[in-house]
């Protein structure tokens, strides 16, 4: 439940909602490297389908049949995943993997079917979903319209706040890897490093062993902007 209670989203249940969510899961243990589910997979009424991390992390990815990924996001403690395929019936559209050793709560797709006839926890859904389609809406127009400088600035603030979890609260620290946020930003690594570098540069961030600092979070977001490369207008006289 501490886990739990620190996430906006389950923060915003109603505590009957939060307590009959819990109680209809149960834990399940994944080992490094495991695979929770993949791309492409049916869902049977009793099999697990929601999923919350307590411990650990998620890898949600797209796999190509080359064997090549697309990272969308790293899923922190404290998140829900699972829930699409649940509302429309469909395939599974990514592959979640524990990048290490992670404790979960699974709910079956039974049980989730139950919770949603109550009218507030599918109001509660409803709200995960509009969420996560808002922050695809913002990812889609990064890559389409920001320079890869301030695509690379913009993910580096979701991280902070958690990517998912979306808190009010951003930390200062990042531990996903180079590597990682690479795939999540469809870039090379050495593009990547002469982004990062340019960053350090500026005073923005200092890179330190196995993370990233955010040394200053107002000129890393106005990096994201692009403000800092927009002319300046001259002030009538």
């Amino acid at each position: 439940m501490k886990v739990f209670a620190g996430n906006p989203w389950f923060q915003r249940l109603p505590p009957a909602e939060a307590d009959a969510l819990l109680c209809a899961a149960t834990p399940k243990q994944l080992s490094q490297g495991e695979l929770l589910y993949r791309q492409g997979d049916m869902i049977g009424p009793s099999q697990a389908a929601f999923f919350g991390v307590v411990r650990g992390m998620l890898k949600l990815c797209i796999l190509h049949p080359d064997g090549s990924e697309a990272i969308l996001t790293i899923t922190e403690p404290g998140n829900w995943v699972g829930e699409v395929a649940l509302l429309d019936g469909m395939r599974r559209a990514n592959t979640a993997i524990a990048p290490v050793e992670t404790e979960l709560l699974a709910v079956s797709a039974r049980k989730f079917d139950e919770l949603m006839q109550r009218a507030s926890f599918a109001h509660a859904i409803a709200r995960l979903v509009a969420g996560r389609l808002r922050m695809t809406y913002g990812l889609m127009s990064d890559s389409a319209l920001h320079s890869t400088q301030e695509r690379v600035a913009r993910r580096l603030l979701l991280l902070a706040r958690g990517d998912m979890t979306e808190s009010g609260d951003p930390r200062n620290i990042i531990t996903t890897s180079q590597e990682t946020l690479a795939m999540m930003l469809s870039i090379s690594r050495p593009t990547l490093n002469r982004e990062l570098q340019a960053l350090v540069k500026l005073g923005a961030i200092a890179l330190r062993y196995g993370h990233i600092e955010i040394r200053n979070p107002a000129l890393l977001q106005q990096e994201g902007e692009g403000a800092a490369h927009l002319p300046q207008r001259s002030r009538p006289a």
